[in-house]
């Protein structure tokens, strides 16, 4: 007898088949109960009083009665997936009397071979009890990893049904296998089209957002016209799930969003009635923003308040969405933005923590504007209340709140300035918030609680946590360097923390008092003697790296100063690099200082760096002190004993533009990392599969990295007996499958890539206007670099406004900055002069100079701006400006790549070194593989060889590469599709720094026409 014919049991009738008894210690989970009772229940006739754990169970004999079936005893080892509960959980029951008793996570248990005959059978039922248990059982097998494809015309059939339950199972299924069953989804399309214009709501709503949910292109042609619907439905929850799915579409096929005017029409939905609808239509333009990486979240002073206005009302997490987008908007004024910071306050007291925050971000980017005064003065004090009541929810949200204060006390110190005693450790708090508050703590101290502090950071050194009294110990001294009245007092603390002899403490400290001497020289040698008493301790490098740099700069007061390093000369073969260098250099002041008593030692330490070690910084560190001291003594002195440069303290160390970044991203990953998005978020595989509608790109890259072997083993791309080695996954310079591209000819087997390169016209520089007539006394300044002949040239556009002295002489000077340039002539001299009314160009050309390079943040890009500083020698005027450099400049002529040396170099670069973006918009000069290789040749960046993408249809991808004059190799693969105005970029480098200005670079020259 079948399951589903199961009756009420007759005690008589021994071949009757028995309900189901629920076993008691049948393994439920919290999840999955809580999932399944999110799901009300149906409401049809019983037909059975246990669980419907009956639907999987296999049957077992009753040892006294043969015939008799006993109930299912669930398997305590049944998989329930988190996924397989969610995926369970969305689909509501109807509302009847339920068919079985029990929970849903009987669609895990095992099922008995023959399941998909039978689940076939189910499926075609009439009963709709029996159906809807059957797509269940459907949904359970493909969210636990089982492959379900073979019933997809099964499952499809059954989306011509009135109920909503079904019709949400059925619609989940489509959602997973479209993409493995395109031809067959189409199937769904006249359901998903009369669907939208159910009379239930809630059925329009779900086959709008169905349909943007599969990513198939023939699917959204048909989606156009029902989410043009959707957007204007009279049910405000049609309206809200319509917007997202404008956002879902947009990453599908982004022409046709602007096509059919989407955006505009979410532009509308900023001024409905409901404010669902005005939260999710911000939270779609702000994903179209971040998706095509323009502004098109444009806020007026109507829309403005229309989002003040259903802040009020709408949901938490549609607040937290149009308070970034508040956070973005830039005030006209102070009234203005005093205005929106008052509607905005209130925010401060909301449960949810991310409210919270994102509200405490709109008023910081405001302060700027308000300016100072009262005003100002009373919403910092508003700010502080709401930042430490965060300190007392879960671990989890402290340390992502205190990221954030980090920020914020960097930013505005003041606001927390009088909370200091909120951020003291309790015992009981993780290591990783102690860490954090220790930080905060050193960012406010100052000398008005600096006494407090010092008890609280001494009390921390007596824990048994080594990190944190290492941290602890560290942080006095840090306060030390930050306030000078109160160093004494630090090292007085540190000085009792010596006395306990702990092997860590004392080690900490010698370090941090290191730092205190080169803070404040010649004021608090007399603890050198203490820290002489406890060189036996120190077995770490660093405290002895500390101690001998303290030995050799104070080596005149110290008596034994050459006995205390002669200790450490006896191990110096197995000492660490860093104690080592600290040695000769000791060594060596020793000499300087006392020459009659080291002279041995020190010719000693010289032979060991220079002869015994295969350091090549301690060997050349050994030769240059050998060489000074051989040849002139007094400049060694001079050299190794000259006066230092006096540290800094570095509490507050992060940039001012980053900070000023991180700040605008309160809230979000970057304020806890501290890193801006572009050093950790690679959009690349979303934005590859998204603009350009390449949805096998989100499976697969286009080149397959590891793979190329593999690839051209079951291609074999050139035929049999093809002996070209050099391909990327089919990359093929001389491809016989396709005529040769005539403008890449440079790039075949026969091409010289080391031969003189025929001479090119210099393309053009983009001029941008640097100075405005008001600003540089009447005159007016465009800029813009270009490469001509092997050198980078500065073109500058002179115009003379409104000054009656003719301009005929200028200085020009270059500000530090990340390329090293500066000008090979400093006089611009204009022939002839430029009256008023005229203008004149003017090139200078640039070097390299070392001097002039900046050094670079480690883990930040590479900053492309250029400061300017032009005086006119005429009048005396002096002006600045700051131009970004176009980047491309710096390509040389020399950038070609042979075949072989761009796949190992491809090969050898790390992926985390890779760069991703879409361009979108594309001149028609730029969806051309052949037109692009043109245009970039006259920039230096080189066609190495295109190939189709395999399984793509009218997709192809091209590889260049560019070499810098100063060696810093990029290489680029460009991803094109036939009839779509847009184009992939990947580009990968060992120079990461500057990789994002290359990027940059590439992106700009795709644009151009």
């Amino acid at each position: 007898q079948t399951k589903s014919n199961l009756t009420k049991p007759n005690p008589t009738s021994p071949n009757q088949i028995q309900p189901h008894q629920p076993n008691p210690t049948s393994p439920t989970s919290p999840t999955a109960i809580t999932a399944i009772s999110m799901a009300p229940k149906d409401g049809g006739p019983s037909s059975g009083g246990g669980s419907d754990s009956r639907f999987f169970t296999t049957p077992k004999p009753n040892p006294t009665s043969p015939n008799q079936i006993q109930p299912h005893q669930p398997n305590p080892t049944s998989p329930t997936s988190p996924t397989a509960i969610t995926a369970i959980s969305m689909a509501p029951k109807d509302g009847g009397p339920s068919s079985g008793g029990g929970s849903d996570s009987r669609f895990f248990t095992t099922q008995k071979k023959g399941e998909m005959h039978e689940l076939r059978l189910e499926l075609h039922s009439t009963d709709r009890t029996v159906k809807v248990d059957a797509v269940k059982k459907v949904i359970a097998s493909m969210t636990v990893g089982k492959d379900v494809s073979s019933l997809f015309t099964d499952v499809l059939n059954c989306v011509q049904t009135g109920n909503i339950e079904l019709k949400k199972l059925v619609y989940l299924y489509l959602i997973n296998y479209a993409k493995s069953q395109p031809e067959l989804t189409l199937l769904a399309v006249n359901t998903f089209v009369k669907d939208a214009s159910d009379p239930n709501p809630l059925i329009r709503a779900l086959a709008v957002r169905t349909m943007g949910c599969i990513r198939v292109d023939r699917i959204t042609e048909y989606l156009c016209e029902p989410l043009s619907r959707a957007l204007r439905d009279e049910d405000p929850y049609v309206r809200k799930t319509a917007a997202v799915c404008v956002a879902k579409l947009y990453d599908i096929a982004p022409e046709l969003v602007r096509e059919r005017g989407f955006v505009e029409t979410l532009h509308d939905l900023i001024s409905d009635s409901n404010p669902s609808v005005v939260a999710n239509g911000v939270a779609a333009l702000s994903e179209i923003s971040e998706t095509s990486g323009r502004d098109v979240m444009k806020i007026s002073a109507a829309v403005l308040q229309k989002l003040l206005a259903a802040l009020n009302e709408c949901t938490e997490w549609g607040q937290v969405f149009i308070l970034d987008s508040l956070a973005k908007y830039t005030p006209a004024e102070a009234r203005e933005a005093e205005g929106i910071v008052e509607r905005v306050t209130p925010r401060l007291q909301h449960a949810n923590s991310a409210v919270v925050m994102s509200a405490v971000k709109v008023i910081l980017s405001y302060m700027d504007v308000m300016g100072q005064g009262e005003g100002l003065r009373a919403l910092t004090r508003k700010l502080a209340p709401p930042l430490v009541t965060l300190l007392n929810s879960e671990p989890e949200i402290q340390y992502v709140a205190l990221r954030n204060i980090n920020l914020i006390v960097q930013k505005r110190p003041d606001v927390l300035e009088n909370e200091i005693k909120v951020f003291f450790c309790k015992y009981n708090d993780p290591i990783y918030v102690k860490m954090e508050k220790l930080e905060i703590i050193i960012k406010l101290v100052s000398e008005k609680n600096i006494d407090q502090v010092l008890l609280e950071l001494k009390e921390y050194a007596t824990e048994v946590d080594v990190d944190f009294v290492r941290k602890s110990v560290s942080a006095i001294g840090r306060c030390a360097v930050k306030l000078e009245r109160a160093a004494e007092r630090c090292i007085g603390v540190l000085l009792e923390l010596i006395q306990t002899k702990v092997n860590y403490v004392v080690q900490e400290s010698v370090i941090v008092i290191k730092d205190i001497f080169r803070r404040y020289p010649n004021r608090y040698e007399s603890i050198i003697a203490t820290l002489c008493d406890n060189l036996d301790t120190l077995d770490e490098p660093q405290a002895k790296a500390s101690m001998i740099w303290i030995i050799g700069e104070y080596a005149e007061r110290i008596d034994n100063a050459d006995e205390l390093l002669d200790t450490f000369l006896e191990t110096f073969e197995e000492e660490d690099p860093a104690v080592q260098l600290q040695l000769l250099t000791a060594t060596v002041k020793c000499f300087l200082k006392n020459p009659e008593e080291t002279q041995d030692m020190v010719q000693r330490v010289l032979d060991l760096a220079t002869e015994e070690s295969d350091n090549p910084d301690l060997r050349d560190r050994g030769f240059i002190y050998w060489r000074l001291l051989s040849t002139d003594p007094e400049a060694a002195k001079l050299v190794v004993l000259g006066d230092k440069p006096v540290i800094e303290d570095d509490t507050f160390r992060l940039e001012p533009n980053l900070l000023n970044v991180l700040v605008g991203q309160i809230a979000t990953l970057s304020s806890i990392y501290h890193k801006p998005p572009e050093a950790f978020v690679v959009r690349a595989k979303r934005a590859m599969g998204g603009d350009i509608g390449l949805h096998e790109a989100e499976d697969e890259d286009v080149i397959d990295e590891g793979d190329e072997e593999n690839y051209e083993d079951e291609n074999d791309v050139h035929g049999a007996g093809g002996d070209d080695l050099l391909d990327i996954g089919g990359l093929s310079v001389n491809d016989n499958h396709r005529p040769p591209a005539p403008s890449s000819s440079s790039t075949g087997l026969d091409a010289d890539l080391f031969a003189t390169p025929s001479p090119t016209p210099a393309p053009e520089p983009r001029m941008t206007k640097v100075c405005s007539p008001e600003k540089s006394g009447g005159i007016e300044l465009w800029a813009g670099f270009r490469r001509v002949s092997s050198s980078v040239r500065l073109e500058l556009q002179i115009s003379n406004v409104s000054s009656s002295v003719p301009v005929s002489s200028l200085a020009i000077q270059l500000n530090k900055n990340a390329f090293g340039f500066s000008p090979a002539l400093q006089q611009v001299a204009c022939q002839p002069p430029i009256p008023m009314g005229g203008s004149g160009k003017h090139t200078v050309e640039l070097i390299r100079n070392p001097n002039m390079l900046a050094p670079l943040t480690e883990g930040q890009p590479a900053s492309p701006q250029i400061q300017v500083a032009i005086k006119n020698m005429t009048t005396g005027l002096v002006f600045y400006f700051a131009v970004n450099f176009a980047f491309e400049a710096l390509f040389a002529e020399d950038g070609a790549l042979e075949r072989a040396a761009f796949i190992e170099s491809w090969k050898s670069i790390d992926d985390k070194k890779e760069l991703y973006g879409t361009v979108a918009d594309l001149p028609p000069s730029s969806t051309d593989i052949d037109r692009v290789a043109s245009k970039f040749k006259m920039h230096n960046v080189f066609l190495i060889a295109r190939r189709p993408v395999p399984n793509a249809e009218g997709q192809e991808v091209a590889y260049f590469s560019m070499r810098t004059g100063t060696g810093m190799e990029f290489l680029a693969e460009l991803t094109f599709k036939k009839g779509v105005n847009a184009a992939k970029v990947c580009l990968k480098t060992q120079d990461i720094a500057y990789g994002v200005l290359a990027k940059v670079a590439l992106e700009t020259l795709l644009r151009s026409q």
